[in-house]
């Protein structure tokens, strides 16, 4: 089945990742089909002290394959991490390196990430305790604020168009996803750089979380501790890196023969307005967020072949996930398969929307279903979901429903489907 929307069609032309299983997009794509973790005891801090040890840390990345060491000490991890997953999609896309006249004025950025610099917040803050005042770098707030990575991305690249950062917890590239897709629908932009980026494993974040008691503290075996949907789950897994998608103007794309991956086809947003942490009961609020992203894509429901679920691995939002699949999809959901790609690189929060977009993308495009690893007692909620445990599995692929939630009940829901141009 293949949709045609009324006005301007959004599609994706280029895909650019950085994560815990590798530094670009095919080395991602290959190792999480394969069934591979990312996550492994923490490297980036002494974690002794800590209940959770264990995270999803990008241990290949390299800032310096594009920023040179002024640019990699005046740029907080997270807006490196931003950058360099960005090139990879900019190269993808077949875009020039830096954007000129008219194809710069027609780009924008949307790069989220829900906690911004966190790393430079951190040490600056201990410089100052411990230094003095004067002693803070004059590039501490520049660093920190959460939307220096779409402008610093929009500097580099010559992008002129709408620039900001969606910041909504673990629902924020979600959201860039589907508000990049809105502003071009609208006519604000031709091409949108849709993407997410976060830098987490640092000693106070994952302090928080632990305190929380949302972490695994799976420290002894740390690629068995993201489980998501699985009965015996204890809690998620810290995870950074970075996700970018060129999302394009269909005859924009056509016209300069791009390579076509997907098509955006709707976006829904709600709020559950219920808990700061804890989604609404029977997941209403995803659903209805899904419904929404529905309408706008003129589908139905028994039209998803693909759930990309959040599945963060926690024990109140994995079973009220899939009771807002459920409800969604009804008796159609034998026919649904759902994939949590957590399970192999743990939780990126605000890149998680967007990183999962890449593999769902991906996954249209190939006809293959990453595996839910570490998935051996599916939670009762489950019903007749395929939750793809442990292994991958080949099938032919239409549409996707892409889910993404947020502390604070924010949801955002993407439907995508396969290019047949």
């Amino acid at each position: 089945m293949t949709f045609v929307a009324e006005g301007r069609r959004v599609v994706v032309t280029g895909l650019g990742a950085v994560t815990p299983l590798g530094a670009d997009v095919p080395t991602f794509w290959r190792r999480l089909v394969a069934g591979e973790s990312g996550v492994g005891p923490i490297t980036l801090f002494d974690a002794s002290s800590l209940t959770s040890r264990v995270a999803g840390e990008a241990l290949d990345f390299d800032p310096a394959i594009l920023l040179d060491r002024k640019e990699v000490r005046r740029n907080d991890r997270t807006t490196q991490l931003a950058l360099v997953a960005t090139r990879e999609a900019f190269d993808d896309a077949g875009l020039p390196g830096r954007l000129e006249g008219e194809l710069g004025e027609q780009t924008g950025i949307l790069m989220s990430s829900g906690l911004g610099g966190t790393n430079t917040l951190i040490e600056q803050i201990a410089t100052a305790r411990i230094d003095g005042p004067n002693r803070v770098s004059p590039f501490f707030i520049p660093m920190a604020i959460a939307n220096m990575p779409a402008g610093v991305a929009g500097i580099m690249f010559g992008a002129l168009g709408p620039n900001y950062s969606t910041t909504s917890a673990c629902a924020s590239s979600g959201h860039a996803l589907g508000e990049s897709y809105e502003i071009i629908k609208r006519g604000d932009a031709d091409v949108m750089v849709a993407g997410g980026c976060e830098a987490p494993v640092a000693d106070v974040i994952v302090a928080g979380f632990a305190r929380m008691k949302a972490l695994s503290t799976r420290n002894d075996d740390p690629v068995a501790a993201s489980r998501p949907f699985d009965a015996d789950r204890d809690g998620f897994v810290v995870a950074e890196g970075a996700a970018s998608l060129i999302l394009e103007e269909l005859g924009h794309a056509q016209r300069r023969g791009a390579r076509i991956y997907a098509e955006v086809c709707g976006y829904g947003a709600t709020a559950d307005g219920h808990h700061i942490t804890t989604p609404s009961p029977g997941g209403a609020g995803a659903a209805r967020a899904a419904r929404r992203a529905l309408h706008k894509a003129g589908l139905e429901a028994h039209d998803i072949d693909l759930v990309s679920a959040h599945a963060t691995s926690t024990g109140e939002g994995d079973p009220t996930e899939l009771m807002g699949m459920n409800s969604l999809v009804g008796d159609h959901a034998a026919n649904v398969s759902v994939t949590a790609t957590k399970s192999s690189i743990g939780h990126t929060l605000g890149a998680a929307g967007a990183m999962a977009a890449v593999a769902t993308i991906k996954a249209l495009d190939d006809g293959v279903v990453p595996p839910t690893l570490n998935l051996h007692q599916p939670d009762e909620n489950a019903g007749a979901l395929d939750l793809t445990p442990l292994r991958a599995r080949e099938r032919e692929l239409d549409v996707a429903l892409l889910n993404a939630f947020g502390f604070g009940g924010q949801n955002a829901a993407v439907i995508l489907q396969r290019w047949n141009g």
